[in-house]
């Protein structure tokens, strides 16, 4: 404690003399103690030590361990009531030499926490070594009242004599550090990140709320939540129904009076065409059908039925490599396959199910070891000229490609796009890129060895599935290819007078009248393609007949699975929009034909009596746009009469 402050000692506190008796035995007046005393900071109690008469250090006294530092921590001291606390007062001692009465007291390096006393001027005066001092005892000690902490800093002696100071106590309870503002940032970003759950929610509670949504959600709140128990489910039966033979046959006048509006039509031309019942083969509607017209795309029905009838349906189309006049050398031998894709396996072009370069470059690799490094090509299997009589100069690689007899992905240089437009060197282009894969020169055509090892071979999709890709997206390279494969197969030769030429000897060989028919290609894109009406729906009339009546049925009938649907696929996807023709949109099937100033349809219709019905209509010099839309409304009038 500083020396010009003085203890605040409570007023009622008293001293009585020694030579005064009173009621506790001379002990110190009790103090008040509060109610309960707590320590806020838990302060130690220093002790300090007399000093050695020889030395000028601090030393402990009467301390049970000489070596250690003496601390009396005041928070082993149990809180206590209000009642005062009593101390005895200590026993007086024999007086001092007078040696040890002459040297001076030592300065306290501390003040002990407990207060002193107000003393009287008598007890003031009397010499310090004649105040009774406190006999050592190893008794333990009585509690120490903390009635007061003195406010000085104390000090602590180190056994060793050094002094230095102690941690100081107020008694003061420090007030709980004040968090850290958190910087606005964050703040900021907590009150973004709030508004914009809150933006959320309302969006979503928005879009819940509305009708559509509480609807497909089957929510609680929503319009159209059934009231009652569901309905028990209804059986529906997933197959279309066949042809009813017991529904009353249409007549010939019931067609002719159908027909007689909508074939009137001023748009459609100079009209030929014919209607047909497959079931019996009766001709019920003929207008002019013996007459030759050009049925333009029409032509692939009779190359298409022509392939059936001279070939299994699950033909394929090979493409092989063999090894060429020396170990490192390989040719490509093309089979008629113009469907070869050049996509990575698990990707198709326009031509579903078609064999993958790929796979026959990894089938040579395997095969040679990897020493090929020249390849050639031998496409000897077809012949003639790559373009057909009567092609417009820009039709290939416009509307067809050049005739080889291998291609990858028809000759599209875009193979998802069958629209697109075809390479000019189909057969080389398949070299090329069939060398660069396999890491080899392309080295031009050569023929392959005969008995030559086979080093890799790949097949096209089936006949079938052939044919039905050329009848519905109207492809004209593969349909002049299927014409070819009829040449191969009937031994003719693989040109295009030798295919157009293969296609009439087979249909002839299967009771069709062909005798003046004309054909300079196998896809119709020529002009000076030449046939009736009447023949084409003769050919549909067989593929459509009643099972086991006709053996040529049965091969044909993979045909019809090919014939575009009206308003669905194929090129009748966009037709029969109409309202005059809506009522055919669905029923019926068709393959179209279109050149300049020729409008072609020919296919098949179910009735509202569920009878089959043929039919192959002819226009020509009539505009394009008026007269489809004519011939649709046609074929639609068939699918409403019951032609009795």
């Amino acid at each position: 404690m500083p020396s010009n402050e003085q203890p605040e000692w409570p007023s009622e506190d008293t001293d009585v003399s020694s030579g005064e008796s009173s009621a506790d035995g001379g002990a110190t007046a009790q103090l008040p103690v509060p109610g309960k005393v707590s320590l806020p900071e838990s302060p130690t109690l220093f002790v300090p030590a007399e000093r050695d008469a020889e030395k000028t250090q601090f030393i402990p006294a009467a301390k049970p361990d000489a070596e250690s530092t003496q601390v009396i921590d005041l928070r082993q001291v149990p809180e206590r009531e209000t009642e005062p606390h009593r101390v005895p007062r200590p026993e007086p001692q024999p007086a001092q030499p007078a040696e040890s009465a002459q040297q001076p007291q030592p300065q306290r390096s501390a003040e002990p926490t407990t207060q002193p006393r107000p003393q009287s001027a008598q007890q003031s005066a009397e010499p310090a070594q004649s105040r009774p001092q406190p006999a050592p005892s190893h008794e333990p000690s009585q509690p120490v009242p903390p009635a007061a902490v003195p406010p000085v800093q104390p000090m602590r002696i180190e056994p060793s004599g050094e002094i230095h100071p102690a941690a100081a106590t107020t008694g003061e309870e420090k007030p709980p550090a004040e968090p850290e503002p958190e910087p606005k940032r964050r703040r900021k970003g907590v009150l973004i990140s709030s508004v914009v759950a809150l933006v959320l929610v309302i969006a979503v509670g928005a879009a819940l709320a509305t009708p559509y949504v509480s609807n497909r959600l089957g929510l609680p709140w929503a319009p159209n939540l059934p009231k009652g128990d569901s309905p028990e489910p209804v059986p529906v039966a997933l197959s279309l129904k066949a042809p009813s033979a017991s529904s009353p046959e249409p007549t010939s006048s019931g067609v002719s009076s159908a027909l007689a509006g909508p074939a009137a039509n001023a748009a459609l031309g100079t009209l030929t065409g014919a209607v047909i019942d497959p079931a019996t083969g009766e001709l019920l509607w003929d207008r002019n059908s013996g007459q030759f017209r050009t049925p333009a795309s029409t032509t692939k029905l009779l190359t298409t039925s022509a392939a059936l009838l001279a070939m299994d349906a699950g033909t394929q189309l090979s493409t092989k490599v063999v090894q060429g006049s020396s170990p490192d050398t390989a040719v490509i031998v093309a089979g008629g396959d113009i469907t070869l894709s050049s996509l990575p396996a698990g990707q198709e072009s326009v031509y579903a199910g078609a064999a993958h370069l790929d796979d026959l470059v990894a089938q040579v690799k395997q095969a040679s070891g990897g020493t090929i490094k020249k390849v050639q090509i031998d496409t000897s299997i077809w012949s003639g000229a790559q373009t057909a009589p009567g092609w417009a100069p820009d039709d290939a690689p416009i509307y067809t490609a050049a005739m080889t007899p291998v291609m990858l992905d028809g000759g599209l240089t875009v193979p998802t796009n069958d629209h697109s437009v075809r390479v000019a060197q189909p057969a080389n282009a398949v070299l090329q890129t069939f060398a660069q894969r396999l890491g080899a020169t392309a080295s031009g055509p050569a023929k392959a060895p005969q008995d030559a090892k086979v080093l890799g071979e790949v097949k096209s999709a089936p006949l079938s599935e052939l044919i039905a890709h050329a009848l519905e997206a109207s492809d004209n390279t593969l349909a002049d290819a299927i014409g070819r494969m009829t040449a191969v197969a009937t031994g003719a030769d693989a040109s295009f007078a030798g295919a157009a030429q293969a296609t009439l000897s087979v249909l002839s060989q299967n009771g069709f009248d062909v005798s003046q028919v004309k054909l300079s290609d196998n896809s119709g894109l020529s002009p000076q393609n030449s046939v009736p009406a009447k023949l084409l729906a003769q050919v549909l009339a067989v593929a459509a007949g009643p099972d086991g009546k006709d053996p040529r049925t049965a091969k044909l009938r993979p045909m019809l699975a090919g014939l575009p649907v009206a308003g669905g696929s194929g090129t009748l996807a966009d037709r029969y929009e109409a309202p005059n023709s809506r009522s055919g949109k669905g029923w019926v099937r068709a393959k179209t034909g279109t050149l300049s100033g020729v409008h072609t349809l020919a296919g098949v219709v179910l009735d509202e009596d569920g009878r089959v019905l043929v039919f192959a209509l002819m226009s020509d010099g009539a505009d394009q746009d008026p007269a489809r839309a004519a011939l649709d409304v046609v074929a639609a009038s068939l699918r409403g009469c019951g032609c009795r």
